[in-house]
C-alpha cells in the first residue's frame, strides 16, 4: 500500500513538471510568433503536434495559463492570447493579506510600504515636468474629493484617479496597472474586514492638496514628504481599523 502511495505521488509530481514545461513552451510559442493579445492560438491538435504531447496535457497547460490571463479560452471558438493583466497578482495578494491579517496587519503594511516606495520615487520623476494644466487637473480632483467629503460621500475612486493622473505624463503603462493592483487589494481587504470609509476625509483631502501645493512650487523634497505623510495616514488608519475588528 505504501509503495503504491509513493508511486502515485511520484507520478503526480512528474505530471506537474510536465504541465509546467508545456506551459512554458506555449508561452515561448506566443513570443516566438509575436502573437499579440486577442490573437488566436494554434488549435489543440496543432499544439499536440507541435509540442509532442497528449490532448489532456495541452488542456491542463492551457487551463493553468488561463488562470494567469496569459491565454483566454473561448468555448466553442478557440483559444486566444490573453492580456496578461494584473488580476492574478491582485487575487494572490488579496488572499495573502487576508490570510495573515488574523494575526496582525503586517501583510497589509508590506503592500502599503511597497506602494509608498514606488510613489515617492515616481513623484520625483514628475515633479519638474508636470504642466500647469496637469496640475490644474490634479487640483480639480482634490476639489471633487473635498466636495464629496463635505457631503458625507466616500471618494475612493477619486483617490485612485488622483494617483493615476499624477503619473500619467510618464507614459508608462505599467505604472497605473501596478498602482491599481495595490489599490484594489487594499479596497478588497477593507471590504472583507468591514472597515469603514475614511473617518477623517478632511485630513485625506488636505494631504492630497499638500502634494499638489508642493508640486506647484517645484519642491521635490516637499512633494516626497507630502506623499510620505499621506501614506503614514493610510497605515495608521488601517492599523486602527484592524484593532477595532473582532
Amino acid at each position: 500500500m505504501r509503495r503504491m502511495s509513493e508511486e502515485t505521488g511520484n507520478r503526480r509530481r512528474s505530471e506537474r513538471r510536465v504541465s509546467s514545461q508545456i506551459q512554458h513552451e506555449v508561452m515561448q510559442l506566443i513570443l516566438d510568433r509575436k502573437l499579440q493579445a486577442g490573437a488566436p492560438l494554434p488549435t489543440e491538435t496543432e499544439l499536440m503536434s507541435d509540442l509532442g504531447v497528449s490532448r489532456n496535457s495541452v488542456r491542463e497547460a492551457l487551463k493553468a495559463l488561463q488562470a494567469l490571463d496569459i491565454v483566454e479560452i473561448r468555448h466553442g471558438y478557440g483559444t486566444y492570447v490573453g492580456h496578461a493583466s494584473m488580476n492574478p497578482l491582485v487575487d494572490g495578494l488579496t488572499f495573502r493579506t487576508l490570510a495573515q491579517l488574523d494575526d496582525d496587519t503586517s501583510a497589509l503594511a508590506e503592500i502599503l510600504q511597497v506602494r509608498e516606495v514606488m510613489e515617492e520615487g515616481l513623484i520625483r520623476r514628475v515633479a519638474d515636468t508636470l504642466s500647469e494644466a496637469e496640475l490644474d487637473r490634479l487640483e480639480s480632483v482634490v476639489d471633487a474629493m473635498d466636495a464629496a467629503g463635505r457631503e458625507g460621500r466616500p471618494f475612493p475612486e477619486l483617490d485612485r484617479e488622483f494617483h493615476e493622473l499624477l503619473y500619467a505624463s510618464l507614459g508608462n503603462a505599467l505604472v497605473p496597472q501596478l498602482l491599481g493592483a495595490f489599490w484594489t487589494v487594499f479596497r478588497r481587504v477593507a471590504g472583507v474586514r468591514g472597515w469603514t470609509d475614511d473617518p477623517a476625509p478632511e485630513v485625506t483631502v488636505r494631504r492630497h492638496r499638500d502634494i499638489v501645493t508642493a508640486l506647484r512650487a517645484r519642491d521635490v523634497e516637499g512633494a516626497q514628504k507630502a506623499m510620505a505623510d499621506h501614506f503614514r495616514g493610510i497605515e495608521a488608519r488601517a492599523a486602527q481599523e484592524s484593532r477595532g475588528v473582532g
